[in-house]
């Protein structure tokens, strides 16, 4: 799972991103791509486009939806049975909050985006027990005049 939170699991607003931070998406990436990545249609709606060098998986309500590029499914456990099948070693999960809340209990890793950020949001990051989670990578980076500070970590179960 990857995601980025403001200082109140804030995630999004009006189906777009609070804040840019270049490094990050840039990170976004790195971690992502060569994966399959799992996201609501929401989110697929605000990227806007099937991500490349990506296996794009689609979870939405609507059997019907046909997405160019995308693999779309209705069942969230489906998914997670059809990469396994696969013998995929990591897939991420990268939005929306439903998406996120129902995957939490089922993921081994987060990589957390945590963001100074306080402000009006309409999707939130479920809150989850960080007592279940050991760090095993982190980083600290400053204010600048383009982006606000920022930390990144990198979250495993126990």
């Amino acid at each position: 799972m990857i995601v980025g939170i403001g200082k109140n699991r804030e995630i999004g607003k009006g189906n777009d991103l609070l804040w840019h931070i270049s490094e990050d998406l840039k990170n976004f990436k790195k971690i992502t791509s060569g994966k399959p990545i799992i996201m609501g249609r929401k989110t697929f709606d605000s990227i806007g486009r099937p991500l490349p060098k990506r296996r794009n998986i689609i979870i939405s309500r609507d059997p019907s939806l046909n997405i160019e590029g995308c693999e779309v499914f209705t069942d969230p456990d489906a998914v997670l049975n059809e990469l396994k099948q696969a013998g995929v070693e990591e897939a991420v999960v990268i939005g929306g909050s439903f998406i996120y809340e129902y995957y939490l209990p089922k993921v081994d890793r987060i990589y957390l985006t945590e963001v100074e950020f306080e402000g009006d949001a309409d999707v939130f990051f479920p809150k989850f027990d960080r007592s279940e989670f050991s760090v095993s990578d982190e980083a600290y980076f400053e204010e600048t005049e383009n982006s606000p500070a920022w930390k990144f970590s990198v979250l495993n179960r126990l």
